[in-house]
């Protein structure tokens, strides 16, 4: 499936184990079979606007969370390894809110972080 199914879903499972939930038990709140649940945290189902607010409420929480990517530690892929891609997708997230000063800054940051990590020993600063 999809990279925005996949995070749409490990999001929701995110939302899911922080409140203490198994995947029965949400799909009981839900009113959803939770081999559904299980397919949509995979990133496997084409969760549907109405499966996706029944999860939230049974969450308890904005439907608007369930596309906060940036909020994820982790995205796996097929083979439970992140890719760059992903990663990167992750940074996008996170930056999309951000005022153009907060993201210069964030890229200053980076910049002297990785020229210091290319430094060779003797290199002067």
């Amino acid at each position: 499936m999809s990279d925005f199914l996949t995070f749409v879903g490990a999001r929701i499972k995110q939302l899911r184990m922080e409140k203490g939930f198994s995947q029965a038990q949400l799909a009981e709140l839900a009113e959803l079979q939770d081999s559904y649940i299980g397919g949509v945290e995979r990133g496997k189902r084409n969760i549907s606007l109405k499966s996706l607010e029944k999860i939230m409420l049974a969450l308890e929480a904005d439907p608007a969370e369930a596309f906060k990517f940036g909020e994820l530690d982790e995205i796996p892929d097929r083979k439970g390894k992140l890719e760059k891609k992903d990663v990167l997708d992750l940074h996008i997230s996170l930056l999309r809110d951000r005022s153009l000063p907060e993201v210069k800054l964030v890229q200053r940051m980076v910049r002297d972080m990785f020229d210091t990590y290319d430094r060779k020993p003797g290199d002067k600063v």
